[in-house]
């Protein structure tokens, strides 16, 4: 690819990458005004979100896979292109169920964008160096939605209404599309492989269980139990199907054998337990016990974006500093201190222990990220860059789903208030720092070795 492509090829991304991300980071402020608008119930509302949960697990593996086989600027601009037709669905919708599928197709464009995306950055920047940088970009624009959703979210609600929320991401999703087919060159890699329809199958039912299992972990705990146990069973068919395909599996087994890759995959799993579980629990802590509003507590939240977005685009720079090792485990470390330093803070008036702990993690999230997309987009040869970008994001989500479902319940073991934060933050940090040492660990081969490892496994 030419140079001179590159700066546009990252502002391409960043784009779409952000409308994702902040059409998620948006619509949970709207859940109250839909329900006044449609008279929906509390379940009817619970699927306004979870659906673009949902269907964005389920065919992760898909899109990483459509990327390599037909084409990763064709799938990244077909995921955004229905992203941006079915956020005006949302916007448009005359009744709950129209929304609810608007937002199923929300989930499908993502699952087709944001795997796509990651390849492409492999692809791209070839060197490693201009690669983690430009990922380091990548991840702030994760972090900018998370520090600016809460805001433009309200008063979008405030001045405009909640179908704001959904039109708001449609021109620049329009602009991003339309400048992908100058800013990126298009690249695929089908030799050998095929959809292999049974595995895709099997991958989803997995994929789709195990966040059915953590949506229904708190109304319907029978049905959650059910559907982890066929989540379980597809996932042990799946590898035993995966294991006879061999290099033109979905997944290659082997790819589990290059100690970068894995631990890059254990630690960003790890990263979001501990995150998402902060997200969901510190400011349900702060409304419950009257601390805070839901406004005061979407700006207390704010230390910890900001962090993560200031410290993001310099990651790629530290890491050439300090070293890969360092920055991933140091980074999912700092993430557990912070839990930990909100843990011991949980029984105090003031919310200064909690701040300080939110910095603490977003702190690790900025130094953390970039390099542990880097690390397993790196492990790989190109032909597999989408189905590791795949795998590193059902890491993501995996993470992110078992985090809520494990930390809000041991909130609610130890009955919410103080005490049920300071268990849950605990369990969390410890979670954080078994990560930090799995990465340290599975990371302290020379980056050459894993390279050549790398290209014996799954291609050059």
């Amino acid at each position: 690819m030419n140079r001179d492509r590159h700066p546009l090829t990252l502002v391409t991304l960043c784009l779409a990458v952000l409308v994702a991300q902040l059409d998620t980071a948006v619509v949970n402020l709207a859940t109250r005004p839909i329900g006044e608008h449609f008279h929906a119930d509390v379940g009817a509302l619970q699927w306004v979100l979870d659906s673009y949960n949902l269907v964005y697990a389920v065919l992760l593996l898909t899109g990483g896979l459509l990327a390599d086989l037909y084409g990763r600027r064709r799938v990244f601009m077909a995921g955004l292109a229905i992203f941006v037709a079915a956020s005006l669905v949302c916007a448009a919708a005359p009744g709950i169920a129209v929304l609810i599928a608007g937002r199923a197709g929300t989930g499908l464009g993502a699952a087709l964008l944001v795997p796509a995306s990651l390849s492409i950055i492999r692809v791209a920047w070839r060197d490693e160096t201009r690669r983690g940088r430009a990922l380091g970009v990548w991840a702030a624009c994760n972090g900018l939605a998370f520090a600016i959703g809460p805001t433009l979210g309200g008063l979008l609600i405030h001045a405009f209404g909640w179908r704001s929320i959904f039109l708001v991401v449609i021109p620049v999703g329009a602009i991003a599309l339309g400048l992908a087919p100058r800013a990126i060159e298009e690249s695929a890699d089908p030799h050998g492989r095929n959809f292999d329809a049974t595995a895709q199958a099997l991958g989803a039912i997995a994929l789709g269980g195990l966040a059915l299992a953590a949506i229904e972990s708190h109304g319907h705990p029978v049905v959650a139990a059910i559907t982890f146990i066929a989540a379980t069973a597809a996932l042990v068919l799946f590898l035993r199907v995966e294991r006879r395909q061999g290099d033109a599996a979905l997944v290659p087994i082997d790819i589990f054998r290059i100690d970068a890759f894995r631990g890059a995959i254990a630690a960003t799993a790890a990263m979001t337990f501990g995150m998402y579980g902060v997200l969901f629990l510190l400011p349900l802590t702060w409304q419950s016990s009257g601390s805070l509003s839901a406004t005061q507590a979407g700006l207390a939240l704010m230390p910890m974006a900001l962090v993560f977005v200031l410290l993001s685009p310099l990651s790629g720079r530290l890491t050439e500093k300090i070293g890969l090792r360092v920055m991933t485990s140091g980074g999912v470390a700092a993430i557990g201190a912070g839990l930990l330093v909100i843990a011991l803070g949980a029984d105090r008036a003031s919310i200064a222990v909690d701040e300080i702990g939110l910095v603490l993690t977003g702190l690790g999230m900025g130094i953390a990220t970039g390099p542990l997309m880097a690390a397993a987009v790196g492990a790989v040869g190109r032909a597999r860059s989408g189905t590791a970008s795949a795998l590193i994001n059902v890491a993501r989500m995996a993470g992110a789903t078992i985090g809520v479902a494990v930390l809000g319940a041991a909130y609610a073991l130890a009955h919410g208030g103080a005490d049920g934060l300071r268990l849950a933050m605990a369990a969390g940090g410890a979670v954080q720092l078994a990560g930090a040492a799995t990465a340290w660990m599975a990371m302290r081969e020379q980056r050459s070795a894993t390279h050549r490892s790398a290209r014996r496994i799954v291609g050059s």
